[in-house]
């Protein structure tokens, strides 16, 4: 039984980040330029491409809605949900990189519209998506082109483990006699959802190794003093 693909997509973003720890937290963001103008600034090089502290607050804000964290939006975030959302797109722009010297894994534009609806829906429709872009100086294209981002990367790590990460029935019987105690049901009535843990488990396993070995290799310099925190 192959792994269901939403086990993957899904959940494959906790493997190795702290995107969902608290998305919004007591202490503000970097400080913002005297009467409000956001000072823009380099937070990190990754393979020689330049991240802003404006990309990282934008990319952070989509990957938090895309997750549930509607009040990302316009609550402040905090340094350690930067310095999270920052892993998660450098992993991403790694990946995508990587598969642009190949000319692999393409985004199609009607799944990368799927996500811009779906993206748009959580935000409570057209006229709050247009003003989130605009909060941000942001144009609707370039929002599909982090969303499409997001995709490519999200299909690139699947592709690598999904198939390992899969459990035969084996594994499935072991667990189950081994943790018996915390299951009142009978095995046929709990397989599916003892399978489906354990392929979570190992899908995290896998997806953090795989990603180990996308960075050990990379050129990544990361720049703003909150972002250089994230590697004590």
């Amino acid at each position: 039984m192959s792994a269901p693909r939403q086990v993957g997509a899904g959940t494959l973003w906790l493997a190795g980040w702290l995107l969902l720890a608290p998305a919004v937290g007591a202490r503000a963001e970097p400080p913002p330029e005297a009467g409000g103008r956001v000072v823009d600034r380099v937070v990190a090089v990754v393979e020689g491409q330049v991240l802003t502290l404006s990309e990282l607050r934008f990319e952070a804000r989509v990957a938090l809605v895309q997750r549930g964290g509607v009040q990302a939006l316009e609550a402040p975030l905090d340094e350690d949900t930067l310095r999270g959302a920052l892993e998660l797109i450098i992993n991403q722009r790694l990946q995508v990189l990587n598969a642009d010297r190949l000319q692999a894994f393409p985004a199609e534009p009607t799944e990368v519209q799927a996500r811009l609806v779906a993206f748009q829906a959580r935000v409570g429709g057209e006229a709050a998506l247009r003003r989130f872009l605009a909060a941000h100086d942001v144009s609707q294209e370039e929002l599909e082109g982090v969303l499409a981002r997001g995709l490519r990367a999200e299909r690139i790590l699947d592709s690598r483990i999904r198939l390992r990460a899969q459990v035969g029935e084996t594994e499935v019987r072991r667990h189950y006699e081994q943790h018996v105690n915390e299951y009142p049901a009978d095995y046929e009535s709990v397989r599916a959802a003892i399978r489906e843990k354990l392929v979570r488990e190992r899908y995290g396993a896998l997806a953090a190794e795989e990603l180990a070995q996308v960075r050990a290799s990379a050129q990544v310099r990361r720049v703003a003093p909150f972002t250089r925190e994230a590697r004590r």
